[in-house]
């Protein structure tokens, strides 16, 4: 594969992941409406780090760091949908 080649697959892989972080976040804006109806917090440290262990777990050691930082975030910025919907 040439360098063109390899940053076009960089870049389709790029659009996949945008279009399943706005599927998350909607489902993000649902999962706000079922803790609002329940009287639940939106922050559930226990569940967030249970998840944190096994996303990390799975993406093996070479890469188990950058997912528990990329998901950390992609927690905070779910928490702050849900935080604007309750």
């Amino acid at each position: 594969m040439n360098l063109q080649e390899l940053r076009d697959e960089i870049d389709s892989i790029d659009e996949s992941l945008i279009e399943l972080f706005r599927k998350r976040m909607e489902l993000s804006k649902k999962v706000a409406e079922y803790k609002k109806q329940h009287d639940l917090p939106v922050y559930d440290p226990v569940r967030e780090e249970g998840i944190l262990e096994k996303l990390s777990a799975k993406a093996g050691k070479e890469q188990e760091e950058a997912i528990r930082e990329l998901y950390t975030l992609i927690f905070k910025l779910s928490r702050a949908v849900q935080e604007n919907e309750k």
